[in-house]
């Protein structure tokens, strides 16, 4: 439990540390920085696609289920199984 607290936290402080820097580099570079950033999340889309595209093409179909009982007709209304013992 301690363990994932420490994750955590360090998890916290550099997101927190990340949107400090890229603030700083959002004033001072702004359209560089902006183009970097576009390319980077069209570049990870592209990459989550292709792999569901890879995923997809390379899965082969399921077997079919052959072991599934048959059902049973349905009775009428008025016929009944077997009569119990009297």
């Amino acid at each position: 439990m301690a363990n994932d607290r420490a994750i955590g936290g360090a998890i916290f402080g550099g997101s927190i540390l990340g949107i400090i820097v890229y603030g700083v580099l959002i004033y001072y570079w702004t359209t560089l920085v902006l183009a970097i950033t576009a390319f980077v999340a069209v570049l990870v889309l592209l990459a989550i696609l292709a792999w569901i595209g890879y995923t997809m093409a390379t899965t082969p179909p399921p077997e079919p289920i052959t072991d599934i009982p048959e059902m049973a007709p349905e009775k009428p209304a008025g016929e009944s199984g077997p009569s119990a013992p009297k």
